[in-house]
């Protein structure tokens, strides 16, 4: 079942139970899916349900299903193994599984239509670096920097709490990459200076974001409401102690994190003024971690360090503390207007942007030179985004989601029917790592919730299980945020994998449990 994003609602006519417990998942019916054809036949409806049309039917959906999972496997081990960087890895990688799968001249389409889905969040991305790159020049931060200093002093555990605890703060905004641009330009230095590893602050920055990712104007609370016609807060508000005990488990990781890197480093006698001046100077060469097995040293991300300690230099031209009130007004009415969803979020940092080049820049060749000065991270950034959106293009576009879901509702056995939404949350955990949360919540979660069902299992109690695979979600390269945290941290995305993912796997299941222990979710 597919749900338009421009729909207020979901569809009146939800899918309709048939005397199989299986469902069908239909593809959007996109031009290119009008024009692609496979081997022998052409998909104008299900895929999944052309298994039961013939022999070649079938074949062709386990061709479906094999090329899905051998693309995401290929994927993930030139990325891991360092073998391709993202950006090389998401465009051809998704082009040759494409081809391979008989699309021909239609993976054309199938990109574009990839690139048009995630357009608005590259605009997103290059708008807000911008914003909150002169928010950085101007010394907006500097007080917040100077505040967490007295706070952790030489302390790399204190630090790594301050971090979680200010990621879980800023997160309350609802997006992650708004979340991770302001922790890292506060942050990112004293890491630096103190000699802890970068991905300590990628690991428990993107810990702290995923777990509050569940909130209901988050992405996730929001679509699995909508797809199943809910109300966010119903989906929510049951799921509360589950989010205080994933959360608390994040500043367990963050401590131990943290004592490690104590361990690892000692402390260092360091006041605020002194590592202000300090950080203009350069980069610390001490940034990797014994403790941690991180690094910061690759070269497949093009993240932009540099950027961020020269960005807090107190001594700087670029720093206006007559606007400093201003400028901390329009990012206060920036963050409350993006809660309100009024607008569309890159219209507001497109028309903040604006106004703050204006204000704090007044002269063009000053404007222009306070973009170029971030470009570096901006051209990284986009750059992945839109190279995640040919995998997502060529997911969509072939039928291997649609195909790859209905294989996975086909190897449950239906004496697991009355289980389904313990399994839906134990499925939420891969299947939102390897695709889109609007695939999963809009195409996989219908079909499950209408299975269950028939089970007494109420689509609200399923759209609560869905939601605990979120801490794992977020740490998947289709989502653009992480991509942007990891290049502004300068850690590989390998390395922040290593280190997060059997965490947040931790996390997701705890929350699953608790939701279970509670009777929210029924077992």
């Amino acid at each position: 079942m597919r749900f338009s994003p421009n729909q207020s609602s979901p569809p009146s006519s939800p899918i309709k139970p048939s005397s199989s417990t299986r469902r069908s998942i239909r593809p959007a019916r996109t031009e290119h899916n009008r024009k692609f054809r496979f081997t022998s036949t052409k998909v104008t409806g299900s895929i999944c349900r052309a298994v039961f049309l013939g022999n070649s039917a079938q074949k062709e959906f386990i061709m479906l299903v094999t090329l899905g999972f051998l693309m995401v496997a290929v994927f993930m081990f030139l990325i891991l193994t360092k073998r391709a960087t993202p950006v090389v890895g998401l465009t051809l990688v998704p082009v040759a599984f494409g081809l391979l799968a008989g699309a021909g001249l239609g993976i054309g389409d199938m990109i574009t239509d990839g690139i048009k889905s995630l357009a608005p969040t590259a605009a997103l991305l290059f708008f807000a670096i911008i914003f909150f790159g002169i928010m950085i020049d101007v010394g907006l931060f500097d007080p917040l920097v100077k505040l967490i200093l007295r706070m952790v002093r030489d302390d790399p555990m204190r630090l790594v709490v301050g971090t979680a605890v200010l990621a879980m703060v800023v997160s309350l905004d609802g997006d992650g990459s708004t979340t991770f641009i302001i922790v890292t330009s506060a942050l990112l230095p004293l890491y630096l200076k103190l000699g802890v590893s970068p991905v300590v602050l990628t690991v428990i920055a993107g810990l702290s974001n995923a777990t509050m990712n569940i909130i209901p104007w988050g992405g996730p609370t929001v679509r699995a409401a909508s797809a199943l016609g809910l109300s966010p807060s119903d989906v929510f508000v049951p799921m509360v102690p589950s989010l205080i005990v994933g959360l608390i488990m994040v500043l367990g990781f963050a401590i131990h994190l943290g004592i490690m890197e104590r361990r690892r480093i000692g402390t260092l006698v360091l006041t605020s003024e002194r590592i202000l001046e300090k950080v203009g100077n350069g980069r610390s060469s001490s940034t990797g971690s014994a403790g941690t097995g991180g690094s910061n040293d690759s070269e497949d991300d093009g993240g932009d360090t540099g950027r961020f300690i020269d960005g807090l230099d107190p001594k700087r031209d670029t720093l206006r503390p007559k606007l400093l009130w201003f400028n901390a007004a329009l990012t206060t009415i920036l963050l409350v207007v993006l809660v309100m969803d009024i607008l569309p979020i890159p219209v507001l940092f497109m028309i903040a942007s604006s106004i703050a080049l204006a204000v704090n820049f007044p002269a063009v060749k000053d404007q222009g030179e306070a973009i170029a000065r971030h470009s570096s991270s901006i051209v990284s950034v986009v750059a992945m985004v839109l190279a995640a959106a040919v995998l997502t293009g060529v997911f969509q576009g072939t039928g291997m989601v649609e195909a790859m879901a209905e294989w996975l509702l086909q190897v449950i056995p239906d004496a697991m029917g009355p289980h389904l939404a313990v399994i839906t949350g134990v499925l939420s955990i891969p299947l939102t790592f390897f695709m889109t949360n609007d695939a999963f919540y809009f195409g996989v979660l219908p079909v499950l919730s209408e299975t269950a069902a028939q089970y007494g299992i109420e689509p609200v109690e399923m759209a609560r299980a869905s939601i605990t695979g979120q801490a794992v979600h977020m740490q998947s390269p289709l989502v653009p945020a992480i991509l942007l945290l990891v290049t502004l941290a300068g850690v590989s995305l390998a390395d922040h994998h290593k280190k997060v993912l059997w965490r947040a796997g931790l996390i997701s299941i705890t929350m699953l449990v608790v939701g279970v222990g509670l009777g929210q979710i029924p077992f």
